[in-house]
């Protein structure tokens, strides 16, 4: 009778340890609370509504592909600007790849 072997992982270990995103300064680390920020029950309500009329994500479109969007994202960053913040033209719809990943390294290059 044979014996089993066990096989060893060959996959990696994922690295679980969040990449820093805001940096010392920012309009962020201010101690304000996020509804303090604008994204309170107000931009929830106009996020959803946004979402609704723009269900896609506009970078995946530009891929060729269709892929539903979870977050409004400010094109251009309002960095505490109550009318850039609300303005809907600066507004765009992502999924939560393209928010997290893209975005945040195109406004890292800035």
């Amino acid at each position: 009778m044979a014996k089993l072997q066990t096989l060893k992982p060959k996959l990696q270990m994922l690295d679980t340890r969040r990449v820093p995103t805001m940096q010392a300064g920012s309009w962020r680390t201010d101690g304000m609370t996020s509804a303090q920020r604008g994204y309170g029950y107000k931009w929830q309500k106009a996020r959803e509504q946004f979402l609704r009329e723009n269900p896609l994500c506009v970078m995946c479109e530009a891929e060729g592909l269709v892929v539903v969007a979870t977050v409004v994202d400010h094109k251009v960053p309002h960095r505490g600007d109550q009318k850039l913040f609300w303005r809907r033209s600066n507004w765009q719809s992502l999924c939560a790849t393209h928010h997290s990943r893209d975005k945040q390294r195109e406004e890292a290059r800035r």
